[in-house]
């Protein structure tokens, strides 16, 4: 499929701020299944723009505002291509322990906020252990998850736990992706956090250009057929019961949220300040798409 995005932020102050300090990570990545054709991004007041990639391979964008300033403009377009990904591989649960898996996990195996143990988490820990294989564990997860609890704007926030989400009741999908990453890792299914954007058009509507939010969902490392050969990254979207597919881009992935917030900064001065976000998202005909 293609895409044209545009991603605008619009920070007001109050009052004059100075030295605007600001890390972005919104550019959609390459991969075996996406590429980003065209990439732009506008800044007002005007900034120098510097960019590397970060521990996890997204590009990240910084720039700085020294002198005084009442407003913040970001303006962010790309077109990105996408394809369907391959089947996922059926490894066994044996699989998990290989050494090429352990090598290939990483730190996405390590234990998060489930240290101390989270009350609660255990009922849902021994549903997935129910499954046949490492993949089944995935089938089920995305019933599991949306099944016991409410997709609801506003139960959480950003610095929000895995224990707010049980005491909830109810989250977002970044919530419901902080809570599929504690139990696929404690069935040592090494699982990563990923920020991006996602077409959500009604399959049966004609709509060929809508307004989204920033997503959020996971990618699982399952073990190539029958343990053997590599093992493949497979992206899961809890919030929407399926797996990921060529409606997801991606931007980038890392352990949890914190490791990729599509905006962060920090500024001098005081006063109230006021954000509207938006992501305008459209479908391109494939002949007027990117180049090859």
């Amino acid at each position: 499929m293609h895409f044209s995005i545009r991603y605008l932020t619009a920070y007001r102050y109050g009052a004059n701020v100075s030295d605007n300090l600001n890390a972005l990570r919104v550019r959609p990545a390459t991969t075996s299944t996406q590429r980003c054709d065209e990439f732009h991004t506008r800044i007002d007041p005007e900034a120098r723009v510097t960019r590397h990639l970060d521990y996890f391979g997204t590009e990240v964008l910084e720039f700085g505002i020294p002198t005084g300033h009442d407003h913040l403009t970001i303006d962010v377009r790309a077109r990105v291509v996408t394809s369907a990904p391959p089947e996922p591989p059926h490894g066994p649960w044996a699989a998990l322990r290989s050494d090429a898996y352990v090598e290939a996990a990483g730190e996405f195996l390590l234990p998060w906020q489930d240290q101390p143990a989270i009350p609660g988490v255990d009922s849902l820990e021994g549903s997935l252990g129910a499954a046949s294989d490492p993949l089944a564990a995935l089938r089920l997860l995305i019933e599991l998850v949306p099944d016991t609890f409410e997709y609801r704007r506003g139960a959480t926030y950003v610095g929000s736990t895995v224990t707010d989400l049980l005491e909830a009741g109810a989250g977002v999908c970044q919530d419901f992706v902080h809570l599929s990453l504690v139990l696929l890792r404690r069935h040592g299914i090494a699982a990563r956090y990923v920020s991006g954007y996602l077409w959500a058009a009604p399959e049966d509507e004609g709509s060929d250009s809508l307004e989204v939010d920033t997503h959020a969902w996971l990618e699982a490392l399952l073990p190539g057929v029958d343990g053997r050969g590599e093992p493949v990254w497979v992206g899961v979207d809890p919030t929407n019961r399926r797996f990921a597919g060529e409606t997801h881009v991606k931007i980038g992935h890392g352990r949890f949220y914190a490791d990729i917030p599509p905006v962060k900064g920090v500024y001098r001065g005081g006063g109230s300040s006021t954000l509207d976000a938006n992501v305008q998202m459209s479908r391109l005909d494939p002949q007027a798409g990117a180049r090859a």
